[in-house]
Order: C-alpha cells, then sequence, then structure tokens
C-alpha cells in the first residue's frame, strides 16, 4: 500500500488595493497627534480665560464694544494672549482638516488641491489676524473720544 502524502501548496497573495506608503514619512503624524493633544488643553485653558475675563470679571457682554477692545489690545499682555489662542486656534483646525484631506480624498490630485487652499486660507488668516492684534490703532481718527487715546 502506497501513501500519498498531500503537502500543502501555496496560494498566491493577493494584491492588497490600498497603496502602502514608504517608511520615509517619519514621526510626521505621530508629532501632528501630540501637537493636537497639547494644543487643544493649551486652548481650553486660553479659551476659558478669555471667556471668563470679558464676561465674568466686569459687566458681561454690555462692556464688550469698540472702546472695551481697544484698551484690551492697548496692553502686550493680551495682544499676546490673543494671538496665541489664534495661532493655536488656527494650527489645529488646520491639522484636523489636514487629516481629514488624508482621510477622505481618494485621488492624489484632489488631495493636493484642497490640501493647497488649506494652506493658503490658513496662512492668509494667520497673517492677517496677527496684523489686526499688533496693529490695531484706535486713535487713528484724530477726532476719537476713546479714553486710550487722550
Amino acid at each position: 500500500m502506497t501513501a500519498t502524502t498531500s503537502e500543502p501548496t501555496a496560494l498566491p497573495a493577493q494584491k492588497s488595493r490600498y497603496a502602502r506608503r514608504s517608511k520615509g514619512r517619519g514621526n510626521f503624524e505621530l508629532w501632528s497627534w501630540v501637537f493636537m493633544r497639547g494644543s487643544g488643553v493649551l486652548l481650553l485653558f486660553l479659551v476659558f480665560g478669555h471667556l471668563f475675563v470679558n464676561l465674568m470679571l466686569g459687566e458681561g457682554i454690555n462692556q464688550i464694544d469698540f472702546a472695551f477692545v481697544a484698551g484690551k489690545w492697548s496692553n502686550p499682555f493680551w495682544q499676546t494672549w490673543d494671538m496665541l489662542m489664534l495661532w493655536l486656534a488656527e494650527l489645529h483646525g488646520f491639522n484636523g482638516v489636514r487629516t481629514i484631506i488624508n482621510d477622505y480624498a481618494e485621488k492624489n490630485s484632489t488631495r493636493i488641491i484642497l490640501k493647497t487652499l488649506l494652506v493658503l486660507s490658513a496662512l492668509i488668516v494667520l497673517v492677517l489676524g496677527t496684523l489686526v492684534i499688533f496693529t490695531f490703532d484706535p486713535c487713528i481718527d484724530p477726532a476719537s473720544t476713546l479714553e486710550q487715546c487722550k
């Protein structure tokens, strides 16, 4: 009686439909993830501090007008506070939208166009917002009656 040995036959591996990325990307996504957590915590502190000072330590929402902003931005501390809030919020949102584009844009060309538009819009908001905070001049009108302009 002859025994037949049946060895398992190897099946060819199916090619994945997902493109594999090379290892050359480094740890960018890891640091992006860490930045999102750190900036989120810092933004909570900055935003709630901003709301507390503006709404609770005074007359509430009734005090917020042009003169209030002019007085606040005449102080370098509040200029820096608001600039940090602007930059962190912008970069946090930018990073989140960049991640969404990476996850949902299927074509490379679509991904490039969306990311280019995202970068341009983020730069415009950062530059204009920073310029407004640091070049704000409430006394540009010579007839201004604001207390800061006397």
